[in-house]
Order: structure tokens, then sequence, then C-alpha cells
């Protein structure tokens, strides 16, 4: 049986599917989904942790779906700029679990990890799959896929 690996770039598909849709990404129905092609062996979802309800509400909601969901801290600066970024931590953990997997998930739309796809692919050979907006998703990141699939209707709340 194919053994998958999800990581979800929450505030990334978020953010694209608001933008482009207006609507809210269905986890569960991805969920559903990849669960057909095999055994999901991990599943992370990165997030921004700001402590009101709603976000606690969809955290735990994650966690009742499958997913570990990680966390870190909400930054405001002082020039009225956030920072909130996943990409290293994600990275990382594509890396780690790469050997141990034949499919890597990956949810998001950001041209930075086209090169940690290529990189997976090439030395542990694994599939590299990516969901992401496609008016939002950088053709790197795409290109660099084994396979792409758009975020459309059929994904969405």
């Amino acid at each position: 049986m194919t053994r998958i690996a999800i990581f979800a770039d929450v505030q990334n598909i978020y953010y694209t599917t608001r933008q482009a849709y207006g609507r809210q990404f269905n986890y569960r129905k991805l969920w559903q989904k990849i669960s057909q092609e095999g055994e999901i062996v991990s599943a992370n979802a990165y997030a921004i942790h700001r402590g009101d309800d709603s976000q606690l509400k969809f955290q735990n909601a994650l966690k009742h779906i499958g997913f570990t969901v990680k966390l870190k801290p909400y930054i405001q600066r002082s020039d009225g700029s956030a920072k909130g970024d996943w990409d290293v931590g994600i990275a990382i953990d594509v890396m780690e679990i790469s050997e141990q997997v034949d499919k890597v998930v990956l949810l998001s739309g950001d041209g930075d990890f086209d090169l940690l796809l290529e990189k997976v692919k090439r030395k542990y050979g694994v599939e590299a799959v990516v969901y992401g907006v496609p008016s939002l998703t950088a053709n790197s990141l795409i290109t660099s896929a084994t396979e792409y699939f758009p975020i459309e209707a059929d994904l969405l709340l």
C-alpha cells in the first residue's frame, strides 16, 4: 500500500482560497480523496496561533480529521507588518519523513517549495504532489511536482 505524508500550509491555503473563491478549503474532503490512494501515515497542518475562538475550533476540526496541528505564535512587528512563516519547518519535516513514505502531498502555492520537491523526488524517489489554487500557485511549484491538482469548487466548503 502507498504510504502518504500530507503537509498543509494552512495560511497559504486559507488566503489563496479566500482570495480566488471567497470560500474556505475542505480539509475533510481532501483527506477522503487522499486516503483512497493509500495509507496516510503522517499529516501535519502548519498554522499561526492567534488564540481566538474560531481559530481554536478550526484547529480542533483539523485534529479530529487526523492532522497534527503545528503552531507558531503570531508576531506583530512595530511597523505594523506581521510574521508567521512555516516554510523552514515544513521543509525540515518533509525531508525527515521522505525516506519512510512513497508520496508527499503539499498543500500550498508557495514557489519557495519547488527546490524541496525536486530534492525529495531525486534523493528519495518519492512522488511529490501539490494542491494549490491555480491562479495563485507558482509555476515553478507546479513544474517541480510529480502531479499537480488545482484546488477548485469540489475541494471548497
